[in-house]
């Protein structure tokens, strides 16, 4: 999935002679803290929402209060893993879209993003879910995929990360297998810790759970 697949012109972007309280009411009704300003349809930056409520008069156009500026964008053919760490990094609820010559082509949203990002990951072939906890060193999933498979079992996706102050990684497995006792067997017999398995149901229940909470956050 790349950029150009995310664009949404749901949310219309800014010009310097609007004021900052068209701005606050922009983003109030959009659900966003940050809105493009464009010149000529180029990207000048992105103005968030902290920076208009410091405006000296928010009746004034926003050229007029002379704002800072945030610089971030991404071109349309980044990956939608790309957009999501920039969001990350940069606190950001939208990122600008534009082509080599700084244009505006739109913008993806945090809550649109969320949703595509939902969509790729959601596997409709049945199976269950294995995460396991290793150190950084051991982690082969050449390796893992081989006793997986040893197993007449398939890896159908993955996902690694790290938990906020440990040394260790998670590894998240969608099998292609319910019944994971011989997997989980076959791991445990070559030193691998299975920290959690789940049937196909819970864990999708439980990530839908998830994913209708931060849709409730971002649309209160």
């Amino acid at each position: 999935m790349l950029a150009a697949n995310l664009i949404s012109y749901a949310v219309p972007p800014l010009v310097g002679k609007d004021s900052g309280e068209k701005a606050l009411t922009w983003m109030n009704d959009f659900h966003v803290r940050h809105l493009p300003i464009l010149l000529d349809g180029k990207l000048q930056g992105l103005l968030s929402e902290d920076e208009v409520l410091n405006f000296m008069d928010p009746d004034l156009s926003i050229e007029e209060n002379n704002p800072v500026l945030i610089f971030k964008s991404v071109t349309p053919d980044r990956h939608l893993f790309d957009v999501m760490k920039l969001i990350v990094d940069s606190n950001l609820t939208v990122v600008p879209v534009v082509d080599p010559e700084n244009k505006y082509l739109g913008l993806i949203t945090l809550e649109n993003l969320i949703k595509h990002f939902a969509e790729t990951v959601a596997i409709t072939q049945p199976g269950g879910i294995i995460v396991l906890e290793m150190m950084p060193r051991d982690y082969s999933l050449a390796e893992i995929a081989r006793l997986i498979e040893s197993e007449k079992t398939k890896i159908l996706s993955c996902f690694v990360s790290s938990p906020y102050g440990k040394e260790t990684l998670e590894l998240t497995l969608k099998l292609s297998k319910q019944d994971l006792k011989h997997v989980i067997a076959t791991l445990t017999r070559f030193g691998y810790q299975v920290k959690s398995s789940f049937f196909e149901s819970d864990y999708l229940n439980d990530l839908q759970e998830r994913y209708d909470a931060l849709m409730k956050y971002l649309n209160p």
